[in-house]
């Protein structure tokens, strides 16, 4: 039974990198997957595996076809490349690819099945034969999901069928858009095994992650948070995964840290020709995380650095190519949106055909708060009335703006009831804040600015109990608490704002917030 170990032979890591990548392939976790290869071609496939387990996709195909030529009849090695193409839980499967590369092991499934040796890598193959068979994306997974249920049933106590089991469990639970959370706890406590099992586990880890990424589960998996960057800091998106705990328990100092890793490593790994997906993601989230701790230079960085990709240069010197720049493209007006709205430097964005609903959102803001009408007349007509989810959303929010700048509070609070009734409906919030500026915060302003200061209060608790400490909303509760004469609620939350604002003397929010804290002190003092 041959284990995977952080420090790999010279001569693989030699083989399987050059140059500054080199450098990446040092640890990758540790795994236990015995299959009938043998030597160099089954320590490849070790590889491959347990970074496929971190989601590094181009990562774990190289490995996989270098099992594959050292031993071309070795099934599991294409197994493992059909499953290196997709992301299981947000991409629409493509079956192209990894059809493809079964058929390089054979061209018809009973010729396949017959180069797997023992019943279990039957298995195995078996259900990705599935998962990229007949019917449609959503069918397949959970008759994928299915045959990885037998198979775990049959050998309960193999950890990378449970491993493989968990993450077929949240791939169903995705496409089906299951929002009981039933498949995802199921998911989440066989990652908490295998992590009780193995520590460096990385499946376990990056299971029970995605398995708990919501508010109320997220406490469950901030031992794996923190464990994941650390098994697995050759592949960029382990480094990354540990921030969607971290988001919800408001820990912006790791938000900004880990992400600002994992676009190190993308970038470091990235060459002429890749794909940027890994890169624009850690970057779309560090810059939220900053925008929350209140480091706006950085964020603007971020910025900076997002505008060079979709330009066309990632490595110094380096063109990308057309099918990695679409989404750096994409990126750019979202992370400016996302900026005029958490730093309140409002700014009035022309409204055009090609504005995206977070730049009409940013607008509509903008005017609001500068007193713009035309531009918020403009912002909430451009927006889709009739859209679904989060276009619908924010159409609400920036025509309950409107609504609030004419004076009608029954017709504002009407359009942000309906806003907070749709987004309540849908998963919970995961990530950086969608719409830009969340529904609940957004209310709990509107109604302040109407003197209806117990009800913001109530928005702003709701806000930061489906995202903590996001300062917005602290500071919005503060002063509401203060209007209601709830000094309790409101110092409480202008310290945690002062600790998130930890040295931001410049900020009006902190000065406020240090101002009336001040005052409390003294208050206290002057009654002792």
């Amino acid at each position: 039974m041959k284990l995977l170990r952080n420090a790999v032979l010279t001569a693989l890591l030699l083989a399987a990198t050059a140059g500054q990548a080199r450098a990446q392939f040092e640890s990758v976790g540790v795994i236990d997957f015995p299959t009938s290869a043998t030597g160099e071609a089954q320590d490849r496939f070790l590889r491959g595996v347990a970074i496929l387990h971190s989601f590094g996709w181009l990562q774990a195909r190289e490995q996989f076809h270098a099992a594959q030529e050292l031993d071309p009849d070795f099934a599991m090695a294409y197994w493992g490349e059909s499953l290196a193409y997709n992301h299981p839980l947000f991409s629409q499967m493509d079956a192209t690819d990894p059809r493809k590369a079964l058929e390089r092991l054979a061209p018809t499934r009973a010729e396949r099945l017959a180069k797997a040796p023992t019943d279990r890598e039957k298995g195995f193959l078996n259900a990705v034969e599935i998962l990229w068979g007949e019917g449609d994306d959503v069918e397949r997974r959970v008759r994928y999901m299915e045959a990885m249920e037998q198979l775990h049933e049959d050998y309960p106590d193999d950890p990378e069928i449970a491993a493989f089991y968990s993450l077929s469990m949240l791939s169903a639970a995705s496409a089906t858009d299951d929002l009981s959370g039933r498949l995802n706890v199921r998911a989440g406590a066989i990652g908490l095994k295998l992590f009780k099992d193995n520590n460096d586990h990385p499946g376990a880890v990056h299971y029970t992650i995605h398995a708990f990424d919501d508010p109320l589960h997220a406490p469950l998996a901030l031992e794996a948070a923190y464990r994941f960057a650390e098994i697995a800091p050759a592949v960029s998106h382990a480094r990354h995964m540990p921030t969607h705990i971290f988001i919800q328990h408001g820990m912006w100092d790791y938000v900004s840290g880990h992400n600002q890793s994992a676009y190190d490593a993308a970038r470091e790994l990235w060459r002429p020709g890749d794909p940027m997906g890994d890169a624009t993601h850690a970057l779309d989230w560090g810059q939220y995380g900053d925008l929350q701790r209140g480091d706006y230079e950085k964020a603007r960085l971020w910025i900076e650095r997002i505008g060079k990709m979709a330009s066309g240069s990632f490595l110094e010197g380096g063109p990308s190519d057309e099918g990695g720049q679409a989404r750096p493209s994409r990126a750019v007006p979202l992370l400016k949106a996302r900026y005029i709205v958490e730093t309140e430097e409002w700014a009035v964005l022309p409204v055009t055909d090609e504005s995206s609903g977070h730049e009409l959102l940013a607008t509509g803001l903008s005017a609001a708060r500068t007193g713009a009408r035309d531009a918020l007349e403009a912002a909430a007509a451009a927006l889709d009335a009739d859209g679904d989810g989060y276009d619908g959303v924010m159409h609400k929010q920036v025509a309950a703006l409107l609504e609030a700048d004419r004076g009608n509070e029954a017709g504002a609070r009407k359009l942000m009831d309906e806003a907070v009734e749709t987004v309540e409906a849908m998963a919970p919030p995961r990530g950086a804040a969608n719409p830009i500026k969340p529904v609940h915060e957004l209310y709990g302003e509107i109604l302040a600015g109407f003197g209806a200061h117990e009800d913001a209060a109530a928005m702003f608790e709701t806000s930061l109990m489906r995202m903590p400490n996001r300062p917005r909303s602290l500071l919005g509760l503060a002063r509401a608490s203060v209007e209601t004469g709830d000094l309790e609620r409101a110092t409480e939350a202008y310290e945690k704002l002062t600790q998130v604002w930890a040295g931001r003397t410049s900020f009006g929010g902190y000065q406020e917030a240090m101002r009336f804290l001040a005052g409390a002190e003294s208050s206290t003092s002057g009654g002792r």
